[in-house]
């Protein structure tokens, strides 16, 4: 992956994680209450690596993450 990119997807990376930790925090929840909201098994250090945009989420675990926080997918994954 070019240098470009690779700051290009860690900028996505970053704000989505941005947009997460927001509305987690508005919510009222922690990153424990959280995981424990979420779909199947997921670990809050998984949860924290997401909101500091360490890692790329896959998509079905952002849909987990939008569900457990009660918005839709595309509030979680506005970039501007």
């Amino acid at each position: 992956m070019s240098e470009e990119l690779k700051k290009i997807q860690v900028s996505i990376q970053k704000k989505i994680g941005e947009n997460i930790q927001t509305t987690r925090e508005k919510k009222g929840l922690s990153q424990v209450d959280l995981a424990g909201k979420m779909m199947g098994k997921f670990d809050t250090t998984n949860i924290s690596r997401i909101e500091s945009g360490r890692t790329n989420p896959t998509l079905f675990t952002l849909y987990r993450i939008s569900e457990a926080l009660e918005v839709s997918l595309s509030e979680i994954m506005i970039l501007s």
